[in-house]
């Protein structure tokens, strides 16, 4: 069923989201990857988090979109352990983006108030 599914994660701190840089794609994205073989997209969601950001998060929410998962989630912690890729906050969009704009008009604030309330 999740094979050869994406998902990836809109995670809130403090009002702002986290976005990794991806140096293949020369650009910031949200952290994700492919649901492994068994694997709950819950748990892929929160793995792939922490391998590119380094940070471990709760997830509140997820929806389905047409090729993917899009999860909401808080930032609870930096795991200590090495991460795949720079990771930053943000409040607002960065200039250099791995995807396209449209799709992260929608999601970030749906993230947004599945994580702070509507």
């Amino acid at each position: 069923m999740n094979a050869d599914r994406t998902i990836y994660t809109v995670a809130f701190r403090d009002g702002m989201f986290l976005m990794v840089y991806n140096p293949k794609r020369d650009g910031w994205e949200m952290p994700g990857g492919k649901i492994e073989p068994g694997e709950s997209p819950e748990h892929a969601a929160k793995r792939e988090y922490e391998e590119e950001s380094g940070h471990s998060v709760e997830i509140t929410d997820m929806k389905g979109l047409d090729d993917c998962i899009v999860c909401a989630g808080k930032v609870v912690g930096k795991t200590g352990d090495g991460c795949e890729m720079e990771s930053k906050f943000f409040s607002e969009l960065p200039d250099r983006l791995a995807f396209g704009r449209d799709e992260y008009g929608i999601v970030i604030p749906w993230a947004k108030s599945k994580v702070y309330g509507d």
